[in-house]
């Protein structure tokens, strides 16, 4: 080998390289060079890109001629007069075959196709569809190695990537869904399926994000039209070929192919039901603006940028191997990826050495290559984006490593690259740079740490290194993430839920958590709405043109004088606002007047503004971390409280309602006491639904925790006020969230008057919230806050579709009821169902691997 570092060392020299950057990328380029010297001996270099289609995907690319239509109804469709598109290898820029660049009459054929399917599949016996769902899974199976080298070939991801670790989670997903299509009449038996479900894929692994959306929407008994990535098409449509050959009917999984205006043609689509996308920030915004008040159920995932915690208990070299295996996982195109390296500072320098030296033996190329880690760019266009991104760091005075001499010298490759030194307000710490550049920031404290993690906009994963086990769980805990993983990265299971919050989306793939993405209660029937008169930009952005009051006009005489025998009047009384536990004059510093069901004003009520929102949510984020902490019997305690303080103004209560709504007496008590039961009911519920340990293949222990959202405005219906108010605030303060209530415009009397019984139940200031006036205009500044968590609207259809439009800022999740009446209050399943208790919560799972004692 003396001969060979002396080449070495000669090629080094007249590159220039020195120091640390020698000693690290020494073993690797003695590597290449000893390649280059023996080529012909023992075979090409490992980074040659000059290995060959392998013959069983040569034989189904020429079955097809190597020509793609649209996969429609269970058959090939290939209509005339459309544009083409070519598929490409990332890697070589070989032709690989050639798909239509579909457009609206396709979308309309395949939706059809769809909705004709959805009246058999939809209805079909649950054991029915469990048996098609097996029969892919062993269809899947038989194909794995294809679908495996069509995924490389497609997508640039490494071979090895998606047939050890891509195709068995692909197959794991159709069986385990296959056993929860089977399960639906029982574990699902309240929910049905909503319809026509459009599947939109992203270009980094499309088949495993196929996996993951279509497996629940069919085995909850919906149809599919999917459309994969403009570059990545080639897997969706031979696995529709498959699903097709294990008998599943036709129209039940549709594939179209075509640009980005495809996707918006097919998101748009009228008879659409739910809309399930994985894509860009950017693109997830845009759909939830343009499918706002469809009455179309919308699940995203999007970006992220997870931070990979590394504390000073950790074990360093299984925590570098784990950062390899995690950020450099498809060349770092994966929102998953931990792109974002948090070092407590004792181990900062220590642990910087070790990872150059690993960066240093990666090797790049063609992804066909088993011995490669990574493999090419989906395209030119991507590597300028992320060069871009190093060069305007480097500019800041950020230091720059990167891994040259693994670079192949053509194809649109990027060297492993490691940014120190920056500012946390840098582009590329802030932003998604989507390949394999990595970035190092350093941490004193487990409570800075928490903090770094949490200043990004996204929330997707999280992975945390530490030996000691209450850190890392009490880490985990407070990270804002819908994944963390102790001492690992990127396990996954199709019993596991996976998704984001923040900016990273909301829904949720995998587990029983992924079904209700694609179900609608049962007694629901879906809202036929639409948006496409409204202009969402000026749709309720003020308080009204309406006067609040009418200052001439009398009261009800009861109201004046608190005794008419009595010579003089009562004292005036206004309803103010209420937040941060104190009753507050508006903003605005005007009223409006509370009619009874006869005409006759019957009281004044505050006219909030979105100054006074602001105020609320403020006070509700003061509260949030201590409610949150809260245990689940400390906070039973208090809704029994305020049941119990309730109970002693009942008939006051009722009284109240009786001339607001002009209900009669009966009814009225009737509604009081129903409220009284809905607090006792979520009371029930506060320590009985907090998570489970989740049954996956992982030897260890994987954990479901359903968390609070955090803030939540909620916006109350003219429908039994006191009842639909009590309904909506139980199970979102129960769970640990701090709500802003605006209660029905109508009839706010009810809903104001409970803040005396707040004041006497121990209810912390700030965790309840009030403020009264224009519904929509108040709804409207809620969803558009940039720092409430959810959105609860049951209003006007008008006010529905403005709430989804403004959610789109910082992608909160909302709850609308798109101006529908049709939900009873008093029934059990409408009133306090399950529903409630999936809204109120966001789930976050966390992976705990064991292994000091078997190796298993």
């Amino acid at each position: 080998m003396d001969w060979i570092r002396q080449m070495w060392a000669k090629s080094q020299k007249e590159r220039g390289v020195a120091g640390e950057e020698e000693e690290t990328n020494g073993p690797r380029l003695i590597k290449e060079e000893a390649w280059n010297l023996c080529k012909g001996l023992e075979g090409d270099p490992p980074n040659d890109t000059s290995v060959q289609e392998p013959p069983l995907l040569k034989a189904w690319l020429e079955s097809h001629g190597r020509s793609f239509g649209h996969f429609v109804d269970g058959k090939w469709l290939k209509p005339g007069g459309r544009e083409t598109y070519a598929t490409k290898n990332p890697t070589t820029g070989e032709h690989l075959a050639t798909t239509l660049q579909g457009n609206g009459e396709d979308v309309k054929a395949a939706v059809s196709a769809a909705t004709n399917a959805f009246q058999i599949w939809g209805q079909q016996s649950a054991h029915v569809r469990a048996r098609h769902l097996y029969n892919v899974a062993r269809n899947i199976q038989k194909h794995q190695r294809l679908l495996s080298l069509l995924e490389s070939l497609d997508s640039g991801k490494l071979l090895r990537d998606a047939r050890d670790a891509d195709l068995p989670l692909v197959v794991r997903h159709f069986y385990h869904y296959a056993g929860w299509a089977q399960l639906m009449e029982v574990e699902m038996k309240d929910w049905k399926p909503l319809g026509v479900v459009a599947v939109l894929l992203p270009r980094n692994s499309p088949l495993l994000t196929l996996a993951w959306k279509v497996c629940p929407a069919l085995a909850m008994g919906n149809t599919v039209v999917l459309k994969p990535a403009s570059s990545t098409r080639l897997t969706a449509l031979l696995l529709a070929e498959l699903c097709a050959q294990a008998g599943l009917p036709p129209g039940v999984l549709n594939v179209v192919t075509g640009d980005q205006g495809l996707g918006e043609a097919l998101a748009a689509h009228s008879d659409l039901d739910q809309v399930a996308f994985a894509g860009s920030v950017e693109a997830g915004r845009s759909l939830r603006c343009a499918t706002a008040g469809t009455g179309k159920k919308l699940s995203l995932q999007l970006g992220g940028k997870s931070p990979f915690i590394v504390f000073d208990s950790a074990d360093l070299d299984s925590a570098v191997d784990g950062l390899v295996d995690a950020f450099w996982l498809n060349q770092g195109q994966a929102h998953n990826a931990g792109s974002q390296l948090l070092l407590q500072e004792s181990i900062a320098k220590d642990f910087i050495q070790r990872l150059k030296r690993r960066m240093g033996q990666l090797r790049v190329g063609d992804s066909l290559d088993k011995a490669m880690d990574l493999g090419a760019l989906a395209d030119e266009k991507q590597r300028d984006a992320i060069e871009s991104l190093v060069v305007e760091a480097r500019a800041e005075g950020a230091e720059i490593f990167q891994a040259w001499a693994a670079l192949p010298s053509s194809g649109p490759f990027y060297p492993p690259t490691l940014i120190t030194g920056v500012y946390t307000t840098s582009r590329c710490v802030r932003e998604e740079m989507f390949g394999p550049v990595l970035i190092s920031l350093t941490f004193r404290t487990a409570k800075e740490a928490v903090a770094l993690g949490n200043s990004t906009p996204y929330g997707l994963a999280a992975s945390v290194w530490t030996e000691t086990l209450p850190l890392a769980l009490e880490v985990a805990r407070s990270l804002q993430v819908g994944t963390v993983w102790i001492n690992g990265h990127n396990m996954l299971d199709a019993a596991s839920a996976f998704g984001g919050c923040k900016e990273s989306g909301y829904g949720r793939d995998g587990g029983k958590e992924s079904l209700y993405e694609y179900v609608r209660p049962k007694w629901e029937i879906r809202p036929c709405s639409s948006a496409a008169d409204l202009n969402c930009k000026t749709f309720a952005t003020s308080q009204g043109t309406e006067a609040p009051l009418n200052p001439g006009e009398k009261r009800v005489p009861h109201s004046v004088t608190s005794d008419p025998d009595r010579n003089f009047p009562s004292v005036d009384r206004t309803y103010k606002l209420y937040y941060g536990g104190a009753q507050k004059r508006p903003d605005s510093m005007s009223s409006r007047a509370v009619l009874d069901h006869t005409g006759k004003i019957l009281a004044y009520v505050a006219d909030g503004s979105i100054k006074d929102i602001r105020n609320a949510v403020e006070a509700a984020h003061k509260a949030a971390p201590g409610w949150a902490k809260q245990t689940a019997h400390t906070r039973a305690q208090i809704l029994y409280y305020l049941a119990e303080n309730l109970e002693l103004r009942r008939a006051e209560v009722a009284s109240q309602l009786e001339a607001l709504t002009s209900v009669g007496r009966e009814d009225a008590l009737r509604e009081v006491d129903l409220s009284l039961q809905r607090l006792f009911h979520w009371a029930a519920y506060s320590d009985k639904y907090g998570g489970t340990v989740q049954e996956t293949v992982l030897y260890g222990a994987s954990l479901l925790f359903r968390e609070p959202v955090g803030v939540v405005g909620i916006t109350c219906p003219d429908e039994q006020p006191l009842l639909s108010f009590i309904s909506l605030l139980a199970p979102a303060i129960i769970r640990g969230n701090c709500v802003v209530m605006v209660p029905s415009e109508r009839y706010p009397l009810p809903a104001l008057d409970f803040y005396q019984v707040l004041d006497t139940s121990d209810v912390p200031g700030g965790v309840v919230n009030i403020i009264s006036g224009n519904q929509d205009h108040l709804s409207r500044g809620l969803a558009e806050h940039q720092d409430v968590q959810a959105v609860w609207y049951f209003g006007s259809k008008e006010g529905s579709a403005a709430v989804e439009w403004a959610s789109s800022g910082n992608l909160k999740r909302t709850w609308v009821n798109y101006g529908a009446g049709r939900r009873c209050w008093s029934d059990l399943q409408e009133g306090a169902g399950e529903e409630f208790l999936y809204q109120a919560t966001q789930c976050k799972s966390v992976w705990m691997p064991m292994g000091d004692i078997f190796a298993n």
